[in-house]
């Protein structure tokens, strides 16, 4: 088909069936969606938002810091994105709640969430971490992802359904050195994922999750820092770069359109090619 024939059956659509089209073209739209992401004023949350906000969603960010979350709201707001912003720590019942409450009080209801909150205490061999590193990390990493989920769900349902979003980490399929608790608790994130899909299905709420490889934030400095750890990662990737936080945040809000519509309990690898695999 040459140039001049492919234009006029285009335009020959948009005449005979602009509905249909129109649908194509809007398909990914957020507009009129409320979403809430956690830990989301820097990095690979900030960036999920901003993802989610472009595409119509009004956010919701939040931190444990009201200076980065006052930050947070004026970049986005900037970028003319409807945004609340408000503190939490997503390992405190209050917390979650308080989130919760104000999106319903602010928004009129929820249809995303994003779990992106995580912590890593401790670096060293893993023998020689404690009970209380464990505990913590699964706390915040696993079981808040959880119970904020319980928490979204039934106003999900009201609303006929939705999307929750976990980011997990490529550690969660090749636990890293130094990192062994934090590397199982995204490897718990995957299994979440697999366990709620079924159930949460049945009240049209999709659940996914991200596995995100090196990717340019604070929270992998460490990493992304040491030029040693750098060229031993590159040797596995595809790509040869480090990610940017806007690749994971285009990806999660893939996982939250009309164009993921027939996806659930998947874990997506961003990874620029790492072999990821359990």
């Amino acid at each position: 088909m040459n140039g001049r024939v492919m234009l006029r059956s285009v335009f020959r659509c948009l005449r005979t069936n602009p509905v249909s089209c129109q649908r194509n073209m809007s398909q990914s739209s957020l507009a009129g969606k409320v979403a809430i992401v956690t830990a989301s004023t820097d990095g690979i949350g900030l960036a999920a938002a901003q993802a989610l906000g472009k595409r119509g969603a009004h956010v919701v960010v939040s931190s444990r810091r009201q200076a980065n979350v006052d930050k947070a709201v004026a970049l986005l707001q900037s970028q003319s994105i409807t945004v609340t912003g408000t503190t939490c720590n997503v390992g405190k019942e209050e917390d979650r709640e308080k989130l919760v409450q104000l999106t319903l009080d602010q928004c009129g209801g929820i249809d995303i969430l994003v779990s992106n909150a995580a912590v890593n205490p401790f670096f060293g061999n893993i023998m020689d971490s404690t009970e209380g590193v464990w505990d913590k990390i699964l706390s915040v990493n696993v079981t808040s992802a959880f119970l904020m989920t319980k928490l979204v769900v039934p106003h999900m349902t009201k609303r006929g359904g939705g999307n929750v979003v976990f980011v997990s980490s490529v550690a969660g399929y090749q636990p890293m050195q130094a990192l062994g608790p934090y590397s199982v608790s995204k490897t718990a994130l995957l299994g979440l994922t697999r366990a709620l899909a079924p159930e949460l299905a049945q009240s049209n709420i999709r659940v996914n999750c991200v596995a995100p490889g090196v990717i340019k934030t604070k929270f992998s400095s460490a990493l992304t820092g040491s030029e040693d750890i750098m060229d031993e990662f590159k040797k596995h990737m595809s790509i040869k770069r480090v990610g940017e936080p806007e690749e994971i945040g285009g990806v999660i809000a893939f996982l939250c359109s009309e164009d993921a519509s027939y996806i659930t309990g998947e874990t997506i690898t961003v990874t620029g090619g790492i072999g990821c695999r359990l």
